[in-house]
This record gives structure tokens, C-alpha cells and sequence, in this order.
């Protein structure tokens, strides 16, 4: 099942895809309200709400309003030693803020402020169930699908100090979508990103030092996780950054960012007025 926000005249609301068409889910105003009903999946499945054309619909971020975001830095193998450090023992973990999430096709947000805005494509685990000290054997039951996001980063800002918050949470750069696909429907893909067409990362999902499920179990020793929450896994090689010479988006640029069976985000660059 692929579940969506959709933007329309009289707010948002939480819908179903249904191939080409999109089917309100009545009394949800979006993906993460419809979550915190310990019946979302019977709920969803169930709806038959007024229908739109997926083609053309104005898509928020799936979830446009989680309690948590919580990043993991550092757990792509290629992405580690591109960027010249050693293999992580514990996950390397920061946040993020709601303000910083677009939706999948949105304008992403060129700050005046850095000129070294790079891209990060990476699998979100979306959170369907309430867990404080989750086993890892127990993890997918509180997993409530997967989706597309970019962790969108101002690298001058971020390496101004050992703690990288002030670089990756700029407001309106974090691009998250299209879809939450539900975890029975996601089995792993391949996630690319690409820069006006010109493929810059292109790695598989499990690629990676920390599973999802290990994630959610380490993470949810730290703090309890609720639905809704997000857990973005991390990027792997080809981040601008790394490159020589050094690339980063620019003004007008088309970022793409794609993972086989979750869908595409398409955002173009615009300098912030």
C-alpha cells in the first residue's frame, strides 16, 4: 500500500494510491495523522474518499510534521571511505526539524548564506508504532513503511563545529516522498541520485553498517519512538563534497533522487529571496 499527503484547495489530507489515482482517506489531514490510529492500515485500506488524478497532484512531505527526525551519518560503506573516516562502531546520530521538509516535487531552497549546499540521497524508515528498548527481532513490527528524502547539506555550516546540526536542518532543503510504501511492499532497492540529469550516487539500500531494524532498536534505547517519527539511514558515495573538485548545487539545478519501489523526488534549486 502507498500512502501520500496531498495538498488541495481546502488543506491537506492523507490519500491512497490506487495506480494513477489518489483516494482521500476521510478525517486524516495527513500520512502522520493517520498513524497515530493504532488502525491505520484497516483505516487506509478501507477508505473511499473523494478521488484525484495522481498525475499533476501537489504533494506535500509524506509525514510533513513528524515528532523526531533522527539522521545517521556515516553508514554507507563507499560514503565512509569517500569521506576518509573509519567504520563507525555506534551510529553517528542527529536531527533534524519539520521546517526543513519539502515536498516531493517543491522548489528546494538555496540559502543565501552557504554556497556549499550538497545532496544526500537516502531510505526513511517511517515509524507505525509506539517502542521504547525495541528488540531488533521486534523492530519491523514498528516500522510502518519506508520512503524517499534527501538530506539536503550545507556543508560550510555543518563543518563549522564537530556537531553537524547547524548544517543539515536549513529550512525548506529536505525533500521527503513521495509515497510511505509499507514495509510488506519494500524489500530493498537501488537509490540513486542525479543532478540535472548526471547520476551522482547510485548505491543499494542494503548497503549499509546499520540495518533498519537495528536502527530502530538502538535509537528506541535512547528515546521512546512514536508513529510517525522518521528515521533517515544515511547517503551513500558520490556526495559533492567528496568529489574533485568539490561540486555543489547551484542556482536552477534539477536535484532527482530515486529508489527502486518507493518512487522519485524531483526538486529544482531557487535561491532563497
Amino acid at each position: 500500500m502507498r500512502l501520500l499527503t496531498l495538498r488541495t484547495a481546502t488543506g491537506t489530507t492523507a490519500v491512497r494510491q490506487d495506480g494513477g489515482t489518489l483516494v482521500e482517506i476521510d478525517g486524516f489531514a495527513d500520512v502522520g495523522a493517520l498513524l497515530k490510529d493504532s488502525s491505520w492500515e484497516s483505516i487506509a485500506k478501507a477508505a473511499s474518499g473523494a478521488t484525484h488524478p495522481l498525475e499533476g497532484a501537489d504533494l506535500d512531505a509524506v509525514v510533513p510534521f513528524p515528532g523526531k527526525i533522527i539522521c545517521v551519518g556515516h553508514n554507507y560503506r563507499n560514503h565512509i571511505k569517500e569521506m576518509g573516516r573509519e567504520v563507525p562502531e555506534f551510529p553517528t546520530l542527529f536531527a533534524k526539524y519539520a521546517e526543513s521538509l519539502i515536498g516531493p516535487n517543491d522548489d528546494l531552497a538555496l540559502p543565501q548564506e552557504s554556497d556549499t549546499v550538497d545532496w544526500e540521497a537516502e531510505l526513511a524508515v517511517v515509524i507505525g508504532k509506539t517502542g521504547r528498548r525495541i528488540s531488533e527481532a521486534d523492530a519491523p513490527a514498528h516500522i510502518a513503511g519506508y520512503a524517499v528524502l534527501n538530506d539536503v547539506s550545507m556543508r560550510d555550516y555543518q563543518f563549522r563545529t564537530i556537531q553537524w546540526l547547524q548544517g543539515k536542518t536549513w529550512e525548506k532543503s529536505t525533500p521527503f516522498g513521495p509515497a510511505l510504501v509499507t514495509k510488506d511492499e519494500f524489500n530493498g532497492g537501488l537509490m540513486t541520485s542525479a543532478v540535472d540529469g548526471e547520476i551522482q550516487q547510485q548505491t543499494p539500500t542494503n548497503d549499509v553498517v546499520f540495518t533498519p531494524e537495528f536502527l530502530v532498536s538502538y535509537i528506541s534505547t535512547i528515546v521512546t519512538l512514536n508513529p510517525g517519527d522518521v528515521i533517515a539511514t544515511g547517503t551513500p558515495g558520490g556526495v559533492g563534497h567528496a568529489q574533485d573538485p568539490k561540486r555543489y548545487l547551484q542556482e536552477g539545478q534539477l536535484l532527482v533522487t530515486t529508489i527502486e519501489g518507493l518512487g522519485q523526488l524531483s526538486n529544482r534549486v531557487v535561491k532563497e529571496a
